[in-house]
């Protein structure tokens, strides 16, 4: 297998993202990231480095079930502070002509109809670089935050994802037509009323008169991301989504899981083909291995195991268990934690002092990891994506920019040299680089081309 490896920076509007602790590094610019400078110079860097996008996280609650509530995640910076992802899009995307912009947003608790025009708005302002990536929450501080006693039961918040999906599509594909706008100077005529037309959706959880507000973008809908890692998950993605952000423990879990969702795509009457799978890649380069020790040892130094157990908290909370207990053990008595915790650590014999011992540990927080010389980095990019059929990757950042800095410097012109990499862009929207010339909208076989009028 060969061709192009697409790449997003995993990024979020906040100061303590994914690595815990690294914002104390010297060399770390998060604290930076209430300055609008720092994205504009983050989107810069990454147009520079050909990327695809950068892919914005985010959360709408607090980090509160470690140690019984959110304090340890205030203090040490689990991603709160955080501000929106959506408001730092325009000034990125004013300093660049390419570089994409995915961004999350939650179907469980903002109606859908404000949403429709923020994401059309985005996309008429970035010419057609925008992506929205699904999600539906699952902190309990994220519910009581828009007035609701607890979280959503899982299965119900992908109900009304459906459904949310649903409202959007007629907004954005089917309320007006494509030739509604006219600009007719002569005739005082914008748009033509005839070719603008209300949803009138009535549903289980929403209502909906229309018509939409935003007239027609590049893209219509904007290419859809989703990240779910369980069965309902996967199978809405199945469905939905083009881009796939996939967190699976292994290389054999991923391929897998590729495998499944294309399947169930299929299934659905898609393209399989359609749906790129971006697995999380964590990378520490440098020209010798010995360089590459350093940087490890140092990042090392920097690590608070506390900010990762308030982040994998908001599932299990390990601080209230005896060391020695079974994780399987553990889950077989039920609790209040979440399948989205459960999932990495079941099945596995750990013990609480295995998964305790490993948190912060450099190089076991994620599926794929390398740290090495550009060639080997490359060596292992092109074994996993061959081998399990990923057609990228989300690279996550310990230092910023310096990740990145590093990334663009020394893999980069290591894989264009392979034929891996782009050497530059020839795409206008970001559905495009994903799918093919002239591919803006969505395709044929998406369920939200049915909505389509004419």
């Amino acid at each position: 297998m060969s061709g192009i490896i697409h790449f997003n920076l995993f990024e979020m509007n906040c100061v303590g993202h994914i690595q815990h602790g690294l914002w104390t590094h010297p060399a770390n610019n998060r604290h930076r990231y209430t300055d609008l400078e720092y994205w504009t110079d983050l989107a810069r860097l990454l147009e520079r480095g050909l990327f695809d996008a950068v892919f914005l996280a985010d959360v709408v609650g607090a980090y509160d079930r470690y140690r019984g509530g959110p304090e340890t995640a205030i203090r040490e910076a689990v991603q709160i502070p955080a501000n929106d992802p959506l408001l730092v899009v325009p000034a990125m995307a004013a300093v660049t002509e390419h570089l994409g912009f995915a961004v999350t947003f939650s179907t469980t608790y903002e109606p859908p109809f404000a949403h429709a025009r923020r994401m059309s708005t985005l996309d008429h302002l970035t010419k057609g670089r925008v992506a929205w990536n699904v999600v539906t929450s699952y902190l309990r501080g994220a519910a009581r935050n828009f007035g609701l006693d607890d979280e959503i039961e899982h299965d119900l918040r992908y109900e009304i994802a459906e459904e949310y999906l649903e409202v959007l599509y007629k907004l954005w594909e089917g309320s007006w037509e494509d030739d509604a706008v006219v600009r007719d100077r002569e005739r005082h005529v914008y748009t033509d009323p005839a070719k603008v037309h209300a949803i009138d959706h009535v549903g289980k959880h929403f209502r909906v008169a229309g018509p939409h507000l935003s007239e027609p973008s590049p893209q219509r809908t904007p290419v859809l991301y989703q990240a779910g890692n369980s069965d309902r998950g996967k199978d809405f993605a199945a469905r939905h989504a083009e881009a796939v952000f996939t967190g699976a423990a292994s290389l054999e879990a991923l391929r897998d899981d590729i495998a499944d969702t294309r399947r169930r795509a299929a299934a659905y009457g898609r393209d399989p083909s359609h749906i790129t799978f971006f697995p999380s890649a964590s990378v520490i380069v440098a020209h010798t291995q010995q360089e590459v020790d350093a940087k490890i040892a140092d990042l090392q130094r920097h690590i608070r195991p506390e900010g990762f157990l308030a982040q994998r908290g908001s599932g299990i909370d390990l601080a209230a268990y005896d060391p020695d207990e079974l994780i399987d053990d553990i889950v077989a008595r039920g609790g209040d934690f979440t399948e989205r915790a459960v999932r990495p650590l079941a099945g596995r014999g750990l013990r609480v002092r295995d998964v305790l011992d490993s948190v912060g540990r450099i190089g076991q927080g994620g599926p794929f990891f390398v740290a090495g010389t550009p060639e080997r980095v490359a060596d292992e990019i092109e074994r996993w994506a061959d081998e399990t059929g990923a057609t990228g990757f989300n690279l996550m950042q310990y230092l910023s920019p310096g990740t990145a800095e590093d990334f663009i410097e020394l893999v980069v012109p290591e894989l264009q040299r392979r034929g891996r990499y782009r050497t530059s862009y020839e795409d206008s929207t970001l559905r495009e680089r994903l799918l093919g010339p002239g591919v803006h909208r969505l395709p044929a076989t998406h369920p939200g081309a049915a909505h389509r009028r004419g």
